[in-house]
């Protein structure tokens, strides 16, 4: 299907109709958003407020305030007649049948031929708002499911009717996964499709199981958290958050949609939520629900939970578990269900309760919900952020053992589960050839998930294409002449191994490859350099070896800079610190939209030591114009690494300067990210890439910008808004910023600049204030500002 979408309308400004036009306007698209009129003043008002609330909600909804200029805004009496100018229309009104179709004839009256209409509904059946529309509205109308907040979570649903185009399907399921960023997930037009019917089973099962079993809210949330690879917020605090409304209204709708649902009673409230639910408590949008945010006598917060018992509210217990304790050291989520599953505590059996009824639940789903066990998983993961779908957490526990457990709990998996392992078939998923196929239910046999060929999965190449590896990163041959360095420490720190394999991977591409990327598939891409590690050396004053582990940082960001082949460095989510660094020397920066990037080592007492205040210097440097006040343009630079200012996206990392025009390109769907990444090292090597020359001519201002930092530091430390110690490091900040004391404006390489930044570095790591503040960090996890 050859369509462009230039244009979309969105119609309803709520919670979800403003926040999905947001997103529409996050990737360059020409939104209309409209509402309905209000009764008196502007007509547009009601438009106007929930689009100036989301904008200011946090997170944000937009990469950057500069995309609401791509929002119109209008009502339906006045405006509606517009949309014929837009390629989509999304209806995102109030969930009432009546409402929602006298909104589709409003539409249906205006509408261009063949452009396509949508409906983000969570409960009506789609094919209901068909009914009565022409052929080309029904040929081009279906259902698109975002989840909220439409930016951050990743599912969309995509729910064909009857009359759908199958090629309007394929559009929106590419459209979305490309483009939008999203997981998209065909889904049968049943209650609530399949994200929640799944997930809102499982969390009927829990409050039903939290009564049976006697549990706390504690306990449950400590148990069905990140241990387990769900949020931290686990499931009680979830609820809260979203609203015990919210799910009250989808268990309800399913209770009355699903008679013939094996688990129907179960949507049935238990006593204590329909309590909650008469009491107004529905967590943070009324104050209060399974948590209560209060103030102790001495003005401190405090965080109540509530015995599940009494409805009271108590001081929250802490929570022990020797199946937790068991998980600790083991970072694989899979290997993680295993010891949940023979847990004898109390975190083990609600383990084996709750998932047992989990696994008869989505496998009696199929072929209701959806004909391929893949997209359940895809569902849940991308729409509750579940780490592993049920389906997955069934092959870590094993299919066959799990099933004798399955019946001393009462459950039993449905008949094709038994005919897939009679047939031989014991896991729901295996990888060939670096693809991960799945059981295709029909046909018998395992077939590649649709659209796999187009991502790289770091996990399905290790085993077979792991060139070399030490304990903190490995290089994997990715094909096509490229290899990668992936980052495998905890939270992607960087250490001595991390600087060893990027060094080794260079030389092994400039030997025999044509180019590498620095891309990892952890939660996040790096949270700077190995702090623990320097706090060490400082403590015994060993600072020859401080001296030479920077030194080797340097280099190594300088290498990434310097080589013969193209080095293109792949973030997402958190890129701080030396993380951040790797990208500023990077021929090329794929990233995640969803990237959190800054130099923030002013938080432990420190400057940017691998190569980032220098980096930041050059840039200055390219940047001062004739009719620009050059101090200006280093204040800018000061600044952003003086306040450890860190982007809430890609677009914000190019707005503080972390990116350069030209040199970066976002990757709007996670999973495309290190094949992304890829394309552009394998372009770059095709396009006769050759080493850039070292730079000589860095323009440093000297004594002419030190005046107006030590200015500055003087200012904010007397006005009390930094301490003694705070601006200590801003001074040393801007020595280096400065070239030195140099006496007036002057060219120098990056070498004396790397010396200047080194030098600054150690002498800040021997004062006991800095020690102070990396010790926070590594003991407490906590910044301490002295």
């Amino acid at each position: 299907m050859n369509k462009r979408i230039n244009k979309v309308a969105v119609l309803g400004s709520g919670i979800m109709g403003s926040r999905i036009a947001c997103h529409f306007a996050n990737i360059g698209v020409e939104v209309l958003l409209l509402d309905i009129p209000a009764k008196e003043g502007d007509k547009n008002s009601i438009v106007n407020k929930a689009l100036d609330t989301a904008v200011k909600t946090n997170p944000s909804p937009v990469y950057s305030k500069s995309v609401v200029k791509k929002i119109s805004t209008g009502n339906f009496e006045d405006d509606m007649k517009k949309i014929a100018a837009y390629d989509w229309v999304i209806e995102v009104v109030v969930e009432n049948l009546d409402i929602k179709k006298r909104v589709f004839e409003q539409v249906e009256q205006y509408r261009k031929p063949g452009s396509i209409i949508s409906s983000n509904t969570s409960g009506i059946p789609i094919h209901m708002m068909a009914e009565g529309r022409s052929e080309d509205f029904k040929a081009n109308f279906c259902g698109t499911h975002f989840f909220n907040p439409p930016r951050y979570l990743r599912l969309l649903e995509i729910i064909p009717t009857p009359y759908t185009k199958p090629e309007l399907v394929d559009f929106l399921m590419h459209y979305g996964d490309k483009f939008l960023g999203k997981t998209t997930v065909l889904c049968k037009d049943t209650p609530a499709f399949i994200a929640n019917r799944v997930g809102v089973y499982s969390i009927m099962a829990l409050l039903h199981l939290v009564e049976k079993m006697e549990l706390t809210v504690e306990e449950v949330d400590k148990y069905t958290g990140p241990a387990l690879g769900r949020p931290k917020s686990a499931t009680f605090r979830t609820t809260d958050v979203v609203g015990l409304d919210t799910m009250i209204k989808v268990a309800k709708g399913l209770y009355d949609n699903c008679p013939e649902d094996k688990a129907h009673d179960l949507f049935k409230l238990p006593e204590y939520v329909a309590k909650m639910e008469s009491n107004n408590w529905l967590g943070d949008k009324t104050g209060q629900g399974f948590y209560k945010k209060t103030k102790t006598p001495e003005g401190k917060t405090e965080i109540l939970a509530l015995d599940l018992k009494t409805l009271e509210y108590r001081p929250q217990a802490k929570v022990k578990s020797a199946t937790l304790d068991m998980t600790k050291a083991i970072d694989n989520v899979p290997e993680r269900m295993k010891i949940f599953a023979a847990g004898r505590d109390k975190a083990g059996e609600l383990f084996r309760a709750s998932f047992f009824g989990l696994f008869e639940y989505v496998s009696d789903r199929i072929p209701e919900i959806s004909n391929e066990l893949y997209r359940i998983d895809d569902a849940m993961r991308a729409g509750f952020g579940w780490e592993l779908g049920p389906f997955e957490v069934w092959d870590a526990v094993g299919i066959s053992e799990s099933i004798e457990g399955m019946r001393k709990y009462g459950h039993e998996p449905a008949a094709w589960v038994h005919e897939m392992l009679e047939a031989g078939h014991t896991s729901f998923y295996k990888v060939e050839n670096g693809l991960k196929l799945y059981y295709d239910i029909p046909s018998k046999s395992y077939v590649p998930v649709p659209g796999a060929e187009a991502f790289i999965v770091l996990d399905n190449l290790r085993s077979k294409q792991t060139l070399w590896k030490n304990a903190g990163a490995s290089i994997i041959d990715l094909g096509d002449g490229i290899l990668n360095v992936e980052f495998h420490s905890k939270m992607n720190t960087i250490g001595g191994d991390t600087l060893q394999a990027i060094n080794k991977a260079i030389d092994m591409a400039e030997k025999d490859y044509r180019g590498l990327v620095i891309g990892n598939d952890g939660a996040n891409f790096s949270a700077g350099a190995n702090v623990g590690m320097i706090f060490m050396m400082a403590v015994e004053q060993e600072w020859d070896e401080l001296n030479m582990a920077i030194r080797m940082f340097q280099n190594t960001s300088m290498r990434i800079r310097y080589s013969s082949i193209p080095v293109v460095v792949a973030p997402h989510n958190l890129t701080l610190g030396g993380g951040c660094e790797f990208s500023l020397h990077a021929d090329h920066v794929q990233l995640n939209a969803e990237t959190y990037m800054g130099l923030v080592e002013f938080g432990v007492g420190v400057i940017p030591g691998g190569g980032g205040t220098k980096e930041f210097a050059l840039r200055a440097s390219d940047e001062f114009k004739t009719e620009q006040i050059a101090q200006n343009v280093l204040k800018e630079r000061f600044l952003t690494i003086g306040m450890a200012k860190v982007s809430t996206s890609a677009e914000e990392a190019f707005e503080l300067g972390y990116l350069q025009q030209d040199k970066y390109s976002i990757s709007m769907n996670r999973s495309r990210l290190i094949a992304d990444a890829k394309a552009k090292a394998i372009e770059l090597a095709e396009a006769g890439y050759t080493m850039p020359v070292k730079r000589r001519d860095i323009k440093v201002l000297g004594k002419q910008g030190l005046g107006i930092v030590y200015a500055g530091a003087n200012s904010m430390y007397s006005g009390k808004y930094i301490s003694e110690h705070d601006k200590k490091i801003s001074e040393k900040l801007g020595y280096v910023l400065c070239g030195g004391d140099l006496s007036a404006p002057t060219e120098v390489t990056e070498q004396y600049l790397l010396d200047l930044e080194r030098e600054a570095f150690l002498s800040l790591c021997g004062e006991r204030k800095t020690l102070e503040r990396i010790q926070s960090i590594v003991t407490k996890g906590k910044p301490l500002r002295n």
